[in-house]
């Protein structure tokens, strides 16, 4: 029997899948068959495994080294990565990867499980034994100073009463006393007011994942279906100004989406949409053009799944509004899509990370003030096989050399890291942290589901976390001012998933703290 977490919507694709590349036509991938003619199997075991594992885990990410993975997780996760090659265990399994009706149509026709074999059998056992030979029994734990209890600054404020089972997908600070709430449970998107009071509640098929806020009004991206699938039952919705205003579909049959932004992408003087559609064995990055009309026309900027975020910004001061997006299986890393004009951009991978760093969240911050923006970036997802703590899992600030490069300057380790949001909360002009784990490690150090970097210069943070910090499992959170003095304060959400973590699972099924909001008593 599956566990539970296995089913989460952002995060649960196989650490190793994206072996997709090849030609693209029309937007499809089509595999890469690497044997050939003059280049026979049995030329290629003379190679040595490392080399064959190289030749052909590269064409697809970079390269995992074995240590990534102790050789449990690695038996797990290599006959899942046969699956991309066309190896498969008996008859029946690829029939089962396969969904019914127009997801596996969608599958089927992106060849993701090939229907015989493009690789020797032999190749990929030698591959595999590479693996289980070099792989260590278990991760070397990082040494990490403990999260001190209590945080400076802030008051918690939760609601008076529980909301059992809650499976808080977003959560959003829209302007003071005013803050939406989705809970992909019960297909809702609730607004709420400081106190936790409902104003109005209006459905939301298995939970609206992001909403983007401006000066021309929201939008919600509505994920369509919770459990993963291939499915494009997404869309996005213009939420209304006024009562008894419609709510128009601006775009829909999307695969799973979770994440959009709004800009003027080619110049005419339409707001056009980015929006990634994470997916599952499918999925993509597209910008929609604006027409005239209203509607949005579709433009595949990369055939994948697993995009996580994608931000509209020029990069490069020409006037042209770029885009700089993450990657988060498969093929994990920061790319940007530089924009040539006429509604033509060119691809550029700036960070790459290997496939079990599991990338769930960037942003785009000036963190050292020099006025260029650097990446503040979570690795964290551990869902695609029993949670183990990964000594690489954490907070990365990469710091921009003016000219788009970056260079990590900054890690700190943090098991299972899912967002980390940089603001100056204490006013004294430089930047802090706020981040949240899904995956933190419940047995030595439960208390980092949420932790406070206070920013104390060259490079040094001191680490808190609230009293009671484990009562909830942290999704999602947002940084605003909720009471409107000034300050920012936090709003954290609790998804009620993993039932292998008793100590903690009742607690959170009961609902003690579902959601909550940290108040910024600076003011």
């Amino acid at each position: 029997m599956k566990k539970l977490y296995q089913w989460i919507p952002l995060i649960l694709l196989i650490a190793l899948a994206g072996c997709q590349t090849g030609s693209k036509e029309k937007g499809e991938t089509k595999p890469v068959i690497r044997e050939s003619g003059e280049k026979k199997a049995s030329s290629l075991l003379e190679q040595p495994a490392s080399t064959l594992a190289r030749s052909y885990c590269t064409g697809c990410h970079l390269f995992p080294e074995p240590d990534l993975l102790d050789t449990t997780t690695w038996k797990t996760i290599l006959p899942r990565m046969g699956h991309y090659y066309g190896i498969y265990a008996n008859d029946t399994i690829r029939d089962w990867l396969l969904e019914g009706g127009r997801a596996g149509q969608i599958v089927e026709r992106q060849q993701v499980f090939p229907k015989t074999p493009i690789i020797d059998s032999l190749i990929f056992e030698k591959i595999s034994g590479y693996y289980l030979e070099q792989a260590p029994p278990q991760l070397p734990r990082e040494d990490r100073s403990p999260v001190r209890e209590g945080l400076p600054y802030f008051r918690l404020r939760k609601p008076g009463s529980k909301t059992k089972n809650a499976m808080t997908l977003m959560v959003k600070i829209d302007a003071p006393n005013r803050l939406f709430i989705s809970d992909a449970g019960r297909s809702s998107l609730s607004i709420v007011d400081a106190d936790f009071q409902v104003i109005k509640t209006a459905r939301s098929p298995e939970g609206t994942v992001w909403m983007h806020t401006d000066e021309k009004g929201s939008l919600a991206l509505v994920i369509g279906t919770f459990n993963p699938t291939d499915m494009d039952l997404g869309f996005v919705m213009q939420l209304p100004d006024a009562p008894g205003q419609p709510t128009p579909i601006l775009v829909s049959n999307l695969q799973r989406p979770v994440h959009l932004d709004r800009g003027d992408l080619d110049g005419d003087g339409l707001d056009d949409l980015v929006i990634c559609e994470y997916g599952k064995q499918t999925g993509s990055l597209a910008w929609w053009k604006q027409e005239r009309n209203g509607t949005f026309q579709k433009y595949l900027l990369r055939s994948k799944p697993g995009a996580t975020k994608a931000y509209i910004r020029d990069l490069n001061g020409n006037g042209k509004k770029d885009i700089i997006a993450l990657f988060g299986q498969g093929d994990e890393g920061i790319f940007i899509y530089h924009n040539q004009g006429n509604g033509k951009f060119v691809e550029e991978p700036v960070l790459r990370f290997p496939p079990s760093y599991g990338s769930s969240f960037f942003d785009l911050v000036d963190f050292n003030a020099d006025g260029h923006p650097d990446i503040v970036y979570t690795a964290g997802d551990n869902a695609d096989y029993d949670p183990i703590t990964k000594p690489y899992h954490g907070i990365r600030v990469f710091t921009n050399n003016g000219r788009n490069r970056f260079e990590e300057t900054l890690f700190y380790p943090l098991p299972g890291a899912y967002k980390a949001v940089p603001a100056d909360f204490d006013g004294d002009g430089d930047l802090d942290i706020a981040a949240i784990s899904f995956f933190p490690d419940y047995e030595n150090a439960p208390e980092e589901g949420f932790v406070y970097l206070e920013n104390k210069g060259e490079g040094q943070f001191d680490a808190s976390t609230f009293p009671g910090s484990s009562g909830g499992r942290w999704m999602a959170m947002d940084v605003g001012d909720i009471d409107g003095d000034g300050d920012l304060d936090i709003l954290l959400g609790s998804m009620v998933f993993g039932t292998d973590y008793t100590r903690y699972f009742q607690q959170w099924v009961d609902g003690d703290l579902p959601f909550l909001w940290l108040e910024n008593t600076l003011q």
